[in-house]
């Protein structure tokens, strides 16, 4: 059976890898979480991009998705 991936496992997948970097997640296989700002940042900077250029391409659900992980994982970001 083959999985297919949808917009928004993608931005699950992307929000995550953030989350990991914040040190708010472990890494896969880690016992333990670790913060690496470098890769958190880089996953805001995907979240945005993706943002901007699905801008009027989104059902109303899959916008609220991304407006509210990406004002989630910034507000973390900043803290």
């Amino acid at each position: 059976m083959e999985h297919k991936i949808d917009f928004t496992t993608f931005v699950f997948s992307v929000s995550s890898a953030a989350f990991m970097g914040l040190g708010l997640a472990p890494r896969p296989g880690a016992q333990k979480t670790e913060v690496d700002l470098e890769l958190a940042r880089q996953n805001i900077d995907l979240l945005e991009m993706i943002k901007d250029k699905t801008k009027n391409n989104l059902t109303a659900d899959e916008d609220r998705l991304l407006s509210n992980i990406l004002g989630e994982v910034r507000l973390k970001y900043v803290e």
